[in-house]
């Protein structure tokens, strides 16, 4: 026994000393900068204090959050507004789901519908008089949750899982019904609105709001789009490898010349785009040179850029699913649709999971699109490009505030992890590994 406890130190240490080089590398130019880092984010560490970093605590994280001016009313009033239109909606879509149930069930049900469906309704009736009292008495929109969260306790917990098994219908119907209490009773007020005022307010909180637009638009379309090329490609007998490599070669070219190329696609007057746009009849667009499109660009030339690379990814999953299960399901008579939701959709789960999380962390952190596609500015005017990536540098470099770049760096560092253990989280119960 003691001479195997010698045998596995032994190989253990010969391990450790393979590993040293690497893991001294890492120290010296990864691990130590990042702890340094973290360090002095809470140092005013600038040009002027170079040598001598003041400690002034989370005077950096105060100062990326801090307005110019006041905003135009307290974040508790609109947080009130938001609650109610959410609670509300969620009842709308409770009934909704509850209405199916009773009707695929053919059991009507007295209690789930005076219940359900009665405070559905009174909210709805209440809903117009009780925004217009919100802002003098922001405390009634507590009777709207509680009326959303009952619910939950009201009906069986079975009921409740049930739902969320629906969760693409249930996501649609949820911010439809939103959209629609939002147009039926209009109101300019809400976290959205209030965060759509104050980011003019702040450089950093504008950084932080085009990331997320950026994020929500190019994620989303890149993996659609992507699953669809994968799907293409699966079906060509012929000129597969030629396919597969056009594709491909996107992602393996230069950042910086995909974004010189794209320059010229995007010109107002000579541009590619707006030759096609005017081919069909359409009006030309002033793509780098309107704010309202700075985020749309860039996300247009990222999806095209790495649309290649995922869609090899779902393409390698696409093919390690067994013929059988597509042959059984022929056998009973299931069309091509059913054959992806029941079987394809569910066995790509893993790639679709690895692409989720690999495209949300590099959306987070785009930079080097906005700096070339715009010329070192962020976007035309008013900083419409301006990203959390692109703040950082700008203070670092640019206005060598290395404290207070530290700290913003930190933020994204935080974002970019809660994002990936709510995926991490979410996706062990519905990634499927054969």
């Amino acid at each position: 026994m003691a001479k195997f406890s010698r045998k596995r130190l032994r190989e253990n240490i010969t391990g450790y000393l393979f590993i040293l080089p690497a893991l001294t590398v890492m120290s010296v130019f990864v691990f130590w900068p990042v702890g340094y880092s973290f360090y002095l984010s809470f140092f005013n560490w600038d040009y002027a204090h170079l040598k001598s970093p003041q400690f002034i605590g989370l005077g950096n994280y105060i100062t990326l959050f801090q307005l110019d001016s006041p905003p135009p009313y307290p974040f508790y009033e609109a947080l009130a507004y938001t609650a109610v239109y959410l609670s509300m909606a969620a009842l709308i879509v409770y009934s909704i789901f509850l209405l199916v149930d009773m009707i695929s069930e053919k059991k009507f049900r007295l209690l789930d519908t005076i219940y359900v469906f009665g405070v559905t309704i009174a909210g709805l009736l209440l809903m117009g008089t009780t925004l217009n009292f919100l802002q003098k008495v922001p405390y009634i929109s507590i009777a709207f949750v509680i009326a959303a969260l009952l619910i939950v306790f009201f009906k069986k917990h079975s009921f409740v899982l049930k739902m969320f098994e629906h969760t693409s219908s249930l996501m649609l119907i949820a911010i439809f019904s939103y959209l629609a209490l939002r147009f039926a009773f209009p109101s300019s007020y809400g976290v959205y609105q209030w965060l759509d005022a104050i980011k003019d307010n702040s450089d950093f909180i504008k950084s932080l709001w085009n990331t997320a637009y950026y994020v929500i638009l190019y994620v989303p379309a890149d993996i659609v789009l992507a699953l669809l090329v994968a799907l293409l490609l699966n079906r060509l007998e012929w000129f597969k490898a030629f396919m597969r490599t056009s594709y491909f070669m996107p992602f393996v070219t230069s950042i910086v010349a995909i974004s010189l190329v794209w320059q010229w696609i995007y010109n107002d007057q000579f541009g590619l785009l707006n030759y096609a746009l005017s081919m069909m009849g359409l009006p030309k667009v002033a793509w780098l040179k309107n704010a309202a499109w700075t985020i749309p660009t860039i996300a247009i030339m990222s999806i095209w850029k790495t649309i290649g690379y995922n869609a090899i990814i779902f393409l390698a999953g696409l093919q390690s699913i067994d013929t059988f299960y597509y042959e059984a399901a022929d056998i009973d008579g299931a069309t091509n649709l059913q054959k992806f939701r029941y079987i394809t959709w569910p066995l790509l789960s893993p790639m679709t999971f690895f692409v989720l999380i690999v495209s949300s962390i590099g959306a987070f952190k785009v930079f080097t699109q906005v700096y070339v596609l715009y010329q070192a500015v962020p976007g035309p005017y008013n900083n419409s490009g301006l990203t959390i990536v692109y703040y950082i540098f700008n203070t670092f470099y640019g206005n060598q505030q290395m404290g207070l770049a530290s700290a913003a760096a930190y933020i994204l560092f935080g974002i970019i992890l809660i994002f990936t253990l709510l995926q991490f989280r979410a996706g062990r119960k519905r990634v499927e590994y054969i």
